[in-house]
């Protein structure tokens, strides 16, 4: 289980596969300067109810994952991710779709896409 932090203040556990898709919708999202809600179902163990965030790109987020190997991502179930980001409702984890159309595992290391980080 990875987990995800929003502002140093509030984490939630994602198995790692889900969480790096968020990680490349939020990244995307984010980097074009677009907040938007982001929720899900909490765990049964913590009541079972929902959470729901205001992502916006001054607020801080970070990704901790539980394996040391990146997770190869679906293009299509990312695809349908950033659908709900771009919605009125916001970012809501749907199911990956059966038929992934796989693509090779991304860097997970935000600063390595930060602009300010990069040598142009």
């Amino acid at each position: 289980m990875g987990k995800l932090t929003y502002d140093s203040t509030l984490t939630a556990d994602f198995d790692d596969r889900v969480l790096a898709h968020i990680q490349v919708v939020v990244g995307a999202k984010l980097r074009r300067g677009e907040s938007f809600y982001f929720s899900w179902r909490d765990d049964p163990k913590s009541g079972d109810g929902r959470s729901t965030i205001w992502m916006h790109p001054s607020i801080p987020v970070a990704y901790k994952y539980f394996g040391s190997r990146s997770p190869s991502l679906n293009r299509e179930w990312i695809e349908a991710l950033m659908a709900t980001a771009n919605s009125s409702g916001g970012l809501q984890i749907v199911p990956e779709p059966h038929s992934p159309a796989i693509v090779p595992p991304i860097e997970t290391d935000l600063v390595a896409h930060h602009p300010a980080s990069s040598k142009e």
